[in-house]
């Protein structure tokens, strides 16, 4: 497992924190793994999920930072997202 990708988790973790949000999300890193947010928990995971959002590890560590919009990322082509926008644009609410 990445210490990139723990770090990430338990800042995504502590940034849902008492979020209500429907629907599961996967952060798939490129060439290091993916972060799975669904039911509250995050995990190190390569499960489904509803949306899926595929991007570089410094895209990534922006977003994550509140350096970058994910709508933004996304416009600029830094970002894709395979699956329901509508679960995207509730996760990015929260991590804005």
């Amino acid at each position: 497992m990445s210490e990139t990708l723990e770090e990430a988790r338990i800042s995504l973790q502590e940034k849902i924190q008492g979020a209500q949000i429907d629907g599961s999300i996967k952060f798939e890193v490129e060439d290091l793994g993916s972060i799975v947010i669904s039911e509250g928990k995050v995990t190190i995971s390569e499960i489904d999920t509803d949306c899926t959002l595929k991007g570089n590890l410094e895209t990534f560590q922006q977003i994550f930072n509140g350096e970058l919009n994910a709508t933004s990322a996304f416009m600029s082509g830094r970002l894709t997202v395979d699956g329901s926008m509508g679960v995207a644009m509730q996760y990015n609410s929260v991590l804005s």
